[in-house]
């Protein structure tokens, strides 16, 4: 018998990533869109990388305008960690109808409750339903 996890997971919508954007590729788009040299950028984005280190160290949380928060973390075994909180502006640029130009697999699921998806796995696997 599939469990219900695996039944909502085979069918919910999906995006497909594409190939990850690499530091050259960022720089690169930067530099195009601003005038600045990409030599520029690299350092601006490496001290910043370095400044959001150094504050965090410090215990104090940094929030990166049209960004977002990055805050320190520690679990119980005292390993500290970096947590992010994306701005509000990026959750609701991609939420713009008509904007989103990649792939999402399972479209025809999207709007869907678990039990449903869970009818599709058991009318398709009847062999395995969900119990």
């Amino acid at each position: 018998m599939a469990s219900r996890i695996k039944a909502v997971n085979a069918y919910a919508p999906k995006i497909k990533l594409g190939k990850r954007v690499e530091m050259g590729d960022l720089v690169a788009f930067i530099a195009r869109g601003t005038g600045l040299n990409e030599s520029g950028v690299r350092q601006v984005l490496l001290e910043l990388r370095d400044a959001v280190l150094f504050f965090t160290l410090q215990g104090q949380p940094v929030k990166l305008e049209g960004l977002g928060t990055y805050t320190p973390t520690i679990d119980l075994a005292g390993e500290l960690g970096i947590g992010h909180r994306a701005d509000i502006a990026l959750k609701n640029g991609l939420n713009v109808p008509g904007k989103f130009r990649g792939e999402i697999i399972h479209h025809e699921n999207l709007g869907k409750t678990s039990d449903e998806l869970v009818a599709l796995w058991n009318a398709e696997h009847p062999e395995d339903p969900v119990s």
